[in-house]
C-alpha cells in the first residue's frame, strides 16, 4: 500500500491537498486529518518516520554483519563500532528522503487511529 500526502519537505500538508494512496485519491485519511490536530499529525510524522529508521538500521546491520576482511566494512574490533554508527546513519539519512515506503503507511494508520478516537 503506497501512501503520499505529496509533500517531500517533511512539513505539515495544506489543507488543499488531497493524499494519495496507491495512486488514487484517500478520501479515507483526508477527512481523518481534519479530525487530528496539526501537532499530532507531526508527532505523528515523526514517529513513522523513526520507525522506519529502526527498521531500515537492523536491514543494514544484517547485510553487512558478514562481511570479512580489510577496510571499513572489514573484521576489526574498531570497524564493528564504526559500521554500526554508519548503518544507523544511513538508516536515518534513508527515511528522511521517503526510505522504502514504511513510513508512509505507518503514519496513515496512526492518523486514521487517532481520528477513530476523537469521534
Amino acid at each position: 500500500m503506497q501512501t503520499s500526502l505529496a509533500n517531500p519537505h517533511g512539513s505539515m500538508p495544506s489543507k488543499a491537498m488531497m493524499p494519495m494512496l496507491n495512486g488514487r485519491p484517500d478520501y479515507q485519511l483526508a477527512d481523518a486529518l481534519k479530525k487530528v490536530p496539526p501537532q499530532a499529525q507531526l508527532k505523528a510524522k515523526a514517529s513513522a518516520q523513526d520507525f522506519e529508521s529502526v527498521f531500515l538500521n537492523s536491514m543494514f546491520s544484517q547485510m553487512t554483519s558478514g562481511i570479512k576482511g580489510e577496510g571499513p566494512f572489514g573484521d576489526t574490533p574498531g570497524t564493528g563500532v564504526w559500521r554500526s554508527m554508519l548503518t544507523e546513519e544511513y538508516s536515518k539519512s534513508f527515511a528522511k528522503a521517503g526510505g522504502v515506503g514504511i513510513s508512509n503507511d505507518v503514519y496513515r494508520t496512526l492518523i486514521l487511529q487517532q481520528a477513530d478516537r476523537a469521534g
